[in-house]
């Protein structure tokens, strides 16, 4: 998919949420759709870098993007509702969801791995996405060609030591993915994908890999072709796929 060559209005009319939006990938791919056309709602849990990114999109004069700050770690249902209720408000209905906030977690064995950290783990990297899509549901199914693309791992498609929770939440991610594609397949026009998106300069690789040369990796920049393509009408009938960026 490094090859895609996207039209410039891709995305355009498409309002698309990017969880993570502050950093490394979520931050390329919502300015890599505004620049596509797309009104992108930015998540995370940071105002200051989701206002800087809001004021980069804006400098360039691409659509003017929306903030919610949220933090996935503590967020309730109630709050989820809120924003599937002000998207449909606001939107009418949404035309895709990049899951991409994520956290690491310890590398270390099971037999050691903290219990707290575990159901952060899951929270922000399961739980969050399965909230997420089921109170926003209704606005997907409003839109004529939705699509969900969920961030996973080498690691949450064969499993390696020393991984613990991020490993196991990525396999379970890949799970829902298929669930929900499949479950999806026949009575909507919303496609459910998987990206891993390999070896990439964020600073989640470098906590997982202090001693990398981060200047022998790609850039998120580098990887948007296929975020790209999953989020526009290109890849309509592409779902349930475990896909490699």
């Amino acid at each position: 998919m490094e090859h895609y060559n996207p039209k410039p209005d891709l995305l355009a009319g498409r309002t698309i949420l990017v969880t993570g939006a502050g950093d490394g990938l979520g931050k390329a791919a919502a300015l890599s759709f505004a620049e596509h056309g797309a009104t992108v709602i930015l998540l995370g849990k940071t105002q200051s870098k989701l206002e800087s990114l809001y004021d980069e999109i804006v400098a360039k004069g691409l659509p003017e993007p929306v903030i919610h700050p949220m933090n996935l770690h503590t967020a309730v249902e109630e709050e989820y509702k809120v924003l599937g209720d002000s998207i449909l408000e606001q939107f009418g209905r949404l035309d895709g969801i990049l899951h991409s906030a994520g956290v690491l977690g310890p590398r270390t064995p099971i037999q050691f791995y903290a219990a707290e950290s575990w159901m952060k783990v899951m929270q922000v990297n399961v739980n969050a996405a399965f909230l997420l899509c089921k109170t926003l549901m209704p606005a997907l199914q409003a839109s004529p060609d939705a699509s969900i693309a969920f961030t996973s791992s080498s690691v949450g498609r064969k499993g390696r030591a020393y991984w613990g929770g991020y490993s196991v939440s990525k396999f379970a991610v890949e799970g829902l993915m298929q669930v929900l594609a499949d479950e999806l397949r026949q009575t909507s026009a919303i496609r459910v994908n998987s990206i891993d998106p390999g070896a990439t300069r964020t600073n989640m690789r470098k906590e997982a890999y202090p001693a990398e040369d981060p200047n022998t990796l790609v850039t998120p920049q580098e990887r948007m072709g296929l975020y790209l393509y999953l989020m526009g009408s290109d890849s309509k009938g592409i779902t349930g796929q475990a896909l490699h960026a």
